[in-house]
C-alpha cells in the first residue's frame, strides 16, 4: 500500500517581488511524498493566487483525495479527483517521479522527449527605471523578462534596454493594462526590440484582441490556465505561457503543449516561483518552447538538496535524486 504525506512549508524570498497589484514576501509550499516499495516521489507546488488559491486552501484539497491516492489512483484518475490548481499540481509531478524510480526510468524515457540545452529568461521585478536598470545590468544573462505595471511602462523599458542593448527582451504586465494602453504602446515597445507582451489585458477583458493584429506577439498566461481555455486563447493570442500551477500537472501541461502546437502557437513555460523541485518539471515542457522562465528558485532565499543550476542563464537537467 502507498503511503502519502503532504505539508506546507514557506519559503522566504531575497528581496519583495513586484508585480501588478501584489508584493509577495514568501512563499508557501505544498509538499508532496508518495512513497511505494521503499521508493518515493516527490512534488511541490505554490498554488495560483490570482485564482484565490491559498496554502490552506490547497493543503485541504490535496487532503481530500489522500485515501484514493493511498488506494492506488494513477495520474489519468487523479485529473477527475481534483481540479487543475496547486494540490493536483504537487501530485500529479510527484507521482511521475515515483513513476520513474519504481520502473528504473527516466522522465525523458517516460515522456519521449529528449533533453537539450536550456536557457531561461531572468525576471526584473517591477520597480523605478533606474533600479530596473541596476538590476537589467548587473544580470548575467542575455535574455531578460521585465515585469511592467501601468505605471511608467515606457520609461521602464526604456531604461533596461538602454543598459542592455544585447539582451532579447520579453515583458509582462500581469493583466495591468487597458486595451487602448495595448494599441499605444506595443509599437514602442516594437521600436525597442521587444520580442512578446505577455498578458497585458485581465483575465476575462480581452476579447477586444479578437481582430486585432499586434506588432509585437501576444502571450496569454492569466488567459489560458488549461486545455479547456486553450480555444478561446487561441483566437487572440500568438503563445501560451504554460505554468504547472494552472494546469494542474506536467500530465495536462504536455497535452496543452501538444494542442497549441497543433494550431502553430508559439509556446512559452512559466512558473509561480518555488524550488528546484517545482522547476524541474517544467524542465521537461521547456523542451517544446520558444520562451522558457524558470528562474523561480533564484528568488529564494535557500533551495533544496540538489538544486538546479544556472550558468549565464543556462540551465543545468535536473538530477534524478531531485525529481525525475
Amino acid at each position: 500500500m502507498r503511503k502519502v504525506k503532504f505539508s506546507m512549508e514557506q519559503w522566504e524570498l531575497e528581496a519583495p517581488f513586484r508585480i501588478t497589484g501584489h508584493v509577495f514576501h514568501v512563499i508557501d509550499m505544498l509538499h508532496v511524498t508518495i512513497s511505494e516499495n521503499g521508493i518515493e516521489g516527490r512534488g511541490e507546488a505554490a498554488g495560483v493566487y490570482y485564482l484565490g488559491e491559498t496554502g490552506a486552501s490547497i493543503l485541504a484539497n490535496a487532503e481530500s483525495v489522500k485515501q484514493d491516492l493511498e488506494l492506488g489512483a494513477d495520474r489519468q484518475t487523479l485529473r477527475s479527483l481534483l481540479p487543475a490548481g496547486g494540490a493536483r499540481n504537487a501530485i500529479d509531478c510527484a507521482l511521475w517521479d515515483l513513476e520513474a524510480k519504481l520502473s528504473g526510468r527516466t522522465i525523458w524515457d517516460l515522456t519521449g522527449i529528449a533533453p537539450e540545452k536550456t536557457q531561461s529568461f531572468f525576471t526584473i521585478g517591477y520597480d523605478t527605471p533606474e533600479k530596473m536598470a541596476a538590476k537589467a545590468l548587473a544580470l548575467n544573462s542575455s535574455k531578460l523578462k521585465v515585469k511592467l505595471t501601468g505605471e511608467q511602462p515606457l520609461e521602464c523599458i526604456s531604461a533596461v534596454r538602454k543598459v542592455r542593448p544585447d539582451a532579447e527582451i520579453i515583458v509582462d504586465v500581469n493583466q495591468g493594462w487597458s486595451f487602448a494602453q495595448l494599441v499605444e504602446l506595443a509599437p514602442k515597445l516594437k521600436a525597442l526590440d521587444v520580442s512578446m507582451i505577455e498578458q497585458p489585458l485581465p483575465r476575462g477583458g480581452d476579447d477586444e484582441l479578437e481582430g486585432y493584429s499586434s506588432p509585437v506577439p501576444l502571450c496569454a498566461d492569466e488567459s489560458c490556465l488549461n486545455t479547456a481555455e486553450f480555444e478561446q486563447a487561441a483566437r487572440r493570442y500568438q503563445v501560451i505561457n504554460i505554468k504547472l500551477d494552472k494546469t494542474g500537472g506536467l500530465t495536462e501541461a504536455l497535452d496543452l503543449a501538444r494542442m497549441a502546437q497543433a494550431c502553430g502557437k508559439d509556446l512559452m513555460i512559466g512558473n509561480m516561483v518555488g524550488t528546484s523541485l517545482g522547476m524541474a518539471p517544467g524542465y521537461v515542457v521547456a523542451q517544446l518552447c520558444k520562451y522558457i522562465d524558470l528562474d523561480g528558485a533564484l528568488y529564494l532565499n535557500s533551495d533544496r538538496e540538489y538544486p538546479m543550476t544556472f550558468d549565464q542563464g543556462f540551465m543545468s537537467r535536473p538530477e534524478s535524486e531531485l525529481w525525475g
